[in-house]
């Protein structure tokens, strides 16, 4: 069998934690390969024919940070590696790690949430990931939080539970430009969830905070959507919004230590996008984009 040939790798860059499609194009491929990044084995998915284009499909296994060789063996009957039938392509894959520094659409959510509590309710508004101490001496465990400016507003996020309901099942699909030309790649569901804060407001005036109270709650009753630009470099995306409601009731206590007075509510933002879809697959060739359109019948 002739000595098989890797001519692109697609995509060239992924996460270091591995999982990542990715697809291999070249020719001379057996049915049979093992494919190493960086010398450690990738899940082989399949092999397969396109004309004269063989194409490979793998999983990416953990590796570290940076450039890696991709490296492709064809395999005998027993599944062992036949050495003089192989094939690499240098620094053809990039592990990376996420940018952390790059906000993400939950930090703009939080972003977006914040500017609205002190456009419409204080200007003395921040976020805590964490509180200082709390106040045991009262049964319902708030924690109360010192600011240095009184009265103020703390949102502190709380828990992301999943949300089938407002989730999706279908695969999402998309037609890219690949090495060999168009062709449709497939998406697995996003991960949809609830983002739940909790909103604490803080005094050392006890009709002051009732005030700041009766703010929160007209706030929250006719806040019932937050709204944001879909992908802050391309405003012409248009903008998407989510349901914002609050949950339960609220919770006082205006005997605090430093005659600190307190309340706290929950808030969530529903079916809140965490991810855009882990890539599953990809497909036929597309010569165009098809759409699908009929009529129903009354």
């Amino acid at each position: 069998m002739p000595d098989p040939t890797i001519e692109a790798v697609e995509p060239n860059v992924g996460p270091a934690g591995g999982g990542d499609l990715v697809r291999l194009w070249g020719r001379g491929f057996a049915d049979r390969v093992a494919v190493w990044f960086g010398g450690v084995d990738a899940e082989v998915l399949g092999v397969h024919e396109d004309g004269e284009t063989s194409l490979v499909d793998v999983r990416t296994p953990p590796h570290e940070p940076g450039r890696v060789d991709v490296e492709l063996v064809h395999l005998d009957a027993s599944g062992a590696a036949v050495p003089d039938e192989a094939a690499s392509l240098p620094a053809a894959y990039r592990f990376q790690r996420p940018r952390l520094a790059t906000e993400s659409d939950l930090t703009r959510l939080v972003r977006t949430l914040l500017r609205r509590l002190k456009r419409d309710l204080a200007v003395n508004t921040s976020m805590r990931v964490s509180v200082d101490y709390a106040d045991e001496r009262h049964v319902d465990g708030m924690r109360v939080v010192p600011m240095a400016t009184l009265p103020a507003i703390v949102l502190t996020p709380q828990r992301l539970p999943p949300n089938p309901m407002y989730g999706t099942r279908e695969l999402r699909e998309r037609v890219v430009m690949g090495p060999g030309g168009p062709e449709v790649v497939r998406h697995r569901p996003s991960l949809t969830v609830d983002a739940v804060f909790r909103l604490t407001g803080a005094s050392d005036r006890v009709v002051e905070l009732l005030n700041l109270l009766d703010a929160v709650g007209k706030f929250l009753n006719r806040t019932k959507w937050l709204e944001m630009d879909r992908d802050p470099e391309r405003p012409e995306g248009g903008r998407v919004r989510w349901e914002m409601d609050a949950v339960g009731d609220f919770r006082t206590s205006l005997d605090g230590p430093d005659e600190l007075a307190a309340f706290t509510i929950d808030v969530v933002v529903r079916g809140f996008d965490l991810d855009g879809g882990q890539r599953l697959d990809a497909g036929r060739r597309a010569a165009e984009v098809e759409v699908a359109s009929g009529s129903l019948e009354p």
